[in-house]
């Protein structure tokens, strides 16, 4: 617990690149959206739910309902990845911090406050017992 929360503490932008549809449920990117942590994700998970583009983070290909080959989605992930990180998060990153903050400020704010123990006490509740 103690290394994972200096590991966390200590980074800017999330990246999660799992391959689509085996992300169990994105409790990393969670965590690190409760910490400030920038999300660049694969639409898979709770990301699909979870983020607002350009305002919570990025997502990184195609999203779901969208009929793709394993080829082509990889292929739109690879150039998501690389087209965003060049023209607007290494850009925001260094050239706007204030936009760089606020990215960072919504995370906490709408990720953080969304997905939390209480929000998921109050669905197992209703859901299982009322």
């Amino acid at each position: 617990m103690n290394l994972a929360a200096k590991m966390v503490s200590g980074v800017d932008i999330w990246l999660d690149t799992p391959i689509r549809p085996f992300e169990a449920s994105g409790t990393s990117d969670m965590k690190a959206a409760h910490n400030g942590v920038v999300n660049f994700s694969v639409l898979d998970g709770w990301l699909i739910e979870g983020r607002v583009e350009n305002i919570t983070g990025w997502a990184i290909g195609p999203r779901p309902e969208e009929s793709l080959s394993e080829e082509e989605t990889r292929i739109a992930e690879i150039n998501d990845i690389y087209n965003k990180l060049y023209y607007i998060i290494v850009p925001m990153y260094y050239d706007r911090k204030d936009e760089w903050f606020q990215l960072i400020k919504n995370s906490i704010g709408m990720i953080a406050y969304y997905f939390s123990s209480h929000r998921m006490m109050r669905r197992y509740v209703i859901r299982a017992y009322l």
